[in-house]
């Protein structure tokens, strides 16, 4: 409980501006939004406790933050308001049900109408048209004054110079400009190769890009940009609707957002919020809310605005992603294979909705990179189900005295075996095989789902079996003693009979998922679905010669030699043989019964498919012969689109050529080995535009662009 409201105001206020300062000016913030959000919510319900409290500079009266002095300032025609939030449905209701109380239309009226828009995680831009020519770009600054980054904004590819001859004598468009999530990882790529930082994230990278003194660095980051507003206008058309003004927009050429939706109730807008809040990570750039606006622009008018915010607009946001926490120490864990893998210890803290105590680090190069440490208050982000990351350390609070952090010498077995790093590897590996910590990853990895689907093998109790001696290495999962597992405590007779159940199901899981389990170093589950098809038993792939299994299509020298060398070892094929003896299947997959209508070829699907599940998917494409990655290359003979497909697949598709079918043409494809002919195929010679010579077909009347997003069937991007 606060015990001096006016202090905590005055303390709030000082932490706000200087976030602000930090967040606006620099590009350079300390916290996450939510957590610059709670504060703000905090100045405002004391403000609404004692109004006396509010100043003329207190943040709650003000638009962002104070243009830097780095570039010139650029007045706003029109101020650009920031928008209240909704950090929750209940909040998002509270503005629906005050919005219709307002504009008290009555229970016969037509409906309001909302345009909901996915809100960008970027830098909100003012672009200026004379004439139909871009003259001028300014960020947001304060609300009224910005920052000229005119140079900059001419830089990207996306946003017309010219607007044509019926262009309005004056334009000012709003928009977002975003750095889409593959240039950022492909950034962060080229920084680690450089041995530099990592970026913190797509946000700050643009705003940063943005600032750039030189043009031609902020074109080389891959910028782009969503315009979603017209501002000032003048000789051009008038407007009844915000809609009307997308369309418009689009029709000069402005890139629009395709995900921009007009709804005409609020249950559809609550509705349509839950599913971008369910979705977010299906699309190719980053989004953190849905903004919701009234459509009708006469009845903007009546609703008006308070002194920062219009009251016909809010901004729903997410759950979020990133937020601050205390990092009490960093561990060293060792998996399967050796390696030893930096993770952070971490004062739980809710983000992406569940409770984080536990972040990784990478490796060591990262760690040094991050420079993070212990006592630190770090930045933690966890995106839907991806597995939560340190993102870097809070400057402004590390403890005086702190050291930088440094990798152990030996692992935290009792073994204590020394830690080796490799030449020209950023892993750190434990080589003592008999190490306890690899000893329980190697097993709990054999059991698990994606190899030997053992239920009820989990961490947990793959520890307790190792620890109390009833099991040493995979083979002993089938040998293990039930009736000592029945004494111990926790352990019924309906739990064991289960696990004992699921130990003899697992048996006559493919060779394949038997490959995986093994844990040899390099090869995954399509490279043990290649060399099961391949060689077609266990035994002839342990006879193999490295130089035979290179061979393999899709198997390339490193797997090779990790595979020759992993069965050469004795002690694994002594684990083999007990294997064997225990019943495990060992027989691969029988000679392909159909026809190899696909040899040679690459086929990716994206998206959900009306008479294929994923597996099946998979298995039409490699049981013809083909291949079935997840991944779009050049070398991809086509990308089957379904519904809600990939953003990525399909933007990588259409960037390297690859022709893209839909599921009948997939199911030709699967039949014959041939792709649809193209449009041009089919086109006579002397009609080379598919219409007779003197025909003419209007600009606006040619077909639209099928933008495609989400890709339910979980592949990678």
């Amino acid at each position: 409980m606060v015990e001096n409201p006016a202090e905590r105001a005055a303390e709030l206020r000082s932490q706000i501006e200087h976030h602000n300062r930090r967040y606006f000016e620099d590009d350079a913030p300390e916290i996450p939004d939510p957590e610059y959000d709670l504060l703000v919510r905090e100045l405002r319900r004391l403000e609404a406790e004692d109004p006396d409290l509010i100043t003329p500079d207190s943040p709650t009266q003000k638009v962002g933050g104070a243009p830097s002095g780095a570039f010139s300032p650029v007045t706003h025609r029109v101020p650009m308001m920031s928008l209240d939030n909704a950090m929750d449905m209940d909040e998002l209701r509270g503005w629906g049900e005050r919005l219709v109380r307002r504009l008290d239309q009555g229970e016969d009226a037509a409906p309001i109408g909302y345009v909901c828009e996915l809100k960008i995680d970027g830098l909100a831009i003012s672009i200026t048209y004379e004439q139909g020519r871009y003259v001028q770009a300014a960020t947001r600054g304060d609300g009224r004054v910005g920052e000229d980054v005119t140079a900059n904004i001419a830089t990207l590819a996306d946003l017309p110079t010219e607007l044509g001859p019926d262009a309005p004598d004056l334009l000012e468009v709003r928009g977002e400009v975003y750095l889409p999530i593959a240039r950022f990882e492909q950034l962060n790529e080229e920084a680690e190769a450089a041995g530099r930082p990592r970026y913190v994230n797509p946000r700050n990278t643009a705003a940063g890009s943005l600032r750039q003194k030189d043009p031609a660095m902020t074109a080389a980051r891959g910028l782009t940009i969503w315009c979603y507003q017209v501002g000032a206008l003048e000789g051009g058309p008038t407007f009844s609707t915000h809609s009307e003004s997308l369309e418009w927009l689009a029709g000069l050429g402005f890139p629009v957002n395709p995900e921009i939706r007009t709804l005409d109730t609020l249950d559809e807008v609550y509705e349509h919020c839950v599913h971008w809040r369910e979705h977010r990570h299906d699309l190719a750039y980053e989004i953190d809310g849905v903004v919701v606006k009234v459509d009708d622009l006469a009845w903007r008018d009546v609703l008006g605005a308070t002194s920062k915010a219009p009251r016909w607009a809010i901004a729903y946001k997410f759950p979020p992603e990133e937020r601050t926490t205390l990092l009490r120490a960093i561990e060293v864990s060792v998996g399967r294979t050796g390696r030893a893998t930096p993770y952070a210890v971490l004062e739980p803290v809710f983000v992406g909705g569940s409770t984080v105590g536990m972040a990784t680090l990478h490796n060591e190069d990262q760690v040094a990179l991050k420079d993070v440490r212990p006592g630190d208050t770090v930045v933690v982000r966890k995106a839907g189900d991806v597995i939560p990351e340190v993102v870097g350390p809070v400057l402004a609070q590390r403890p005086e005295g702190s050291e930088p952090w440094t990798f152990p010498e030996r692992c935290s077995c009792p073994l204590e075996a020394p830690f080796v790093r490799l030449d020209d590897e950023s892993d750190t590996f434990c080589t003592e095989v008999e190490c306890p910590n690899q000893q329980y990853a190697r097993i709990e990895h054999f059991c698990s789902r994606g190899a030997m689907d053992i239920e009820g093998f989990g961490e947990q109790r793959v520890r307790q079996f190792v620890d109390l001696g009833l099991i040493g290495d995979v083979a002993d999962v089938y040998s293990i003693d039930l009736d000592k597992v029945l004494e111990l405590e926790g352990y019924g007779e309906v739990s064991v009979r289960n696990l004992a159940a699921a130990i003899e199901a697992s048996k006559d899981r493919p060779l394949a998922n038997l490959l995986v389990g093994l844990n040899i170093r390099h090869l995954g589950g399509t490279g043990s679905q290649l060399l099961a098809r391949a060689f077609g038993d266990l035994d002839r792939l342990m006879a193999a010669s490295e130089e035979e299994i290179a061979e393999v299509d899709g198997i390339g020298p490193i797997i090779a030699q990790s595979v020759a060398a992993f069965f050469r070892k004795d002690r694994n094929r002594e684990v083999i043989e007990r294997l064997k003896a225990a019943g495990v299947n060992i027989v691969g997959p029988a000679a392909p019964s159909l026809p190899q209508t696909l040899a040679g070829m690459s086929v990716v699907v994206t998206g959900t498919l009306e008479n294929f599940t994923r597996d099946q998917v998979e298995e039409a494409i490699t049981g013809r012969g083909g291949k079935s990655p997840n991944s779009v290359s050049k070398k991809t003979t086509a990308v089957v689109v379904g519904d809600s497909p990939g953003a990525s697949k399909v933007t990588k598709a259409t960037d390297a050529g690859v022709p893209m079918i839909d599921e009948a043409a997939f199911v030709t494809l699967l039949e014959t080995g041939e792709l649809p002919p193209t449009p041009d195929d089919e086109l006579p010679d002397d009609e080379p535009d598919g219409r007779p010579p003197d025909e003419h077909v209007p600009d606006d009347q040619a077909p639209a662009g099928v933008a495609a997003d989400g890709d339910p069937t979980g592949d990678a991007d």
